[in-house]
């Protein structure tokens, strides 16, 4: 069923089914797309400034790198990205495309390049990397898609069944966290009255933590942990396991 994951109660209602016992979703660009370099999710190759995780979508990266301000590229560099330099890349890509609008991976690489000190693209990772991912998620509304759908999900759920989500940066995690948090518990009640009287319930639980990944980052559940292996087989990159969180609830029986 191709989808986005939004979409997930009227997915399953066209397919007759009612609830579920589990749903598993692992976010972030798949491999398959970061090795399709014409996706141009990549900033390891030369390729069209496309972006897109679904290719019906009209815009593409290109759209946003060639025509939002410099304002609204500074802010989603600076929210999405988290880059120190988001201001003077921002500008950089402004000025540049005045001479000649993006088209290529390469083309907004070389400009962000050019808005990062020497010394600290000597370290850290591609000076690319946080650019382009926050370029990707304004363009996939990723965070926004994310934040809407986690009550879908708990909702669908059976009595005891389970939601596992893996997030690959804190951003991503951040949210899920949260939204855990207010289904587990939801009660809105002033913290001195005695008893509740809002009537809110509690519609999960998150499952326990096991503290095992690499000592750098907690697992929420062995089983997730178990499942992840391939993220250190795959050959992706070596920050991949160390920057993952799985999370895990499960709904109130």
């Amino acid at each position: 069923m191709r989808s986005n994951y939004e979409n997930i109660a009227s997915v399953l209602h066209d397919l007759g089914i009612e609830k579920v016992d589990g749903i598993y979703l692992d976010l972030g660009v798949s491999s398959y797309q970061l090795d399709t370099a014409s996706r141009g999710f990549t900033y390891r190759e030369d390729a069209p400034l496309d972006m897109r995780m679904d290719q019906r979508n009209p815009q593409t990266a290109a759209d946003i790198v060639n025509n939002y301000s410099e304002m609204e590229l500074y802010r989603i560099i600076r929210d999405y990205g988290e880059d120190r330099f988001a201001k003077n890349i921002a500008k950089h890509i402004v000025r540049q495309r005045q001479e000649k609008p993006y088209e290529t991976t390469g083309e907004l690489i070389e400009t962000i390049k050019a808005a990062i000190p020497a010394k600290v693209r000597a370290t850290g990772g591609h000076p690319a990397k946080r650019t382009f991912q926050a370029i990707r998620i304004e363009l996939n509304h990723e965070l926004d898609v994310l934040n809407r759908s986690i009550d879908t999900m708990i909702d669908l759920l059976n009595p005891g069944g389970r939601l596992s989500i893996i997030t690959f940066h804190s951003l991503e995690d951040r949210i899920v966290k949260k939204r855990f948090r207010d289904n587990e518990n939801p009660c809105i009640c002033p913290p001195e009255f005695p008893v509740c009287m809002c009537g809110r319930k509690s519609k999960a639980r998150s499952l326990p933590e096991s503290r095992s990944c690499l000592g750098k980052r907690n697992w929420n559940t062995i089983n997730v942990q178990r499942a992840l292996s391939s993220v250190y087989s795959n050959g992706r990159k070596k920050g991949a396991a160390s920057c993952t969180y799985p999370n895990e609830l499960s709904a109130v029986p």
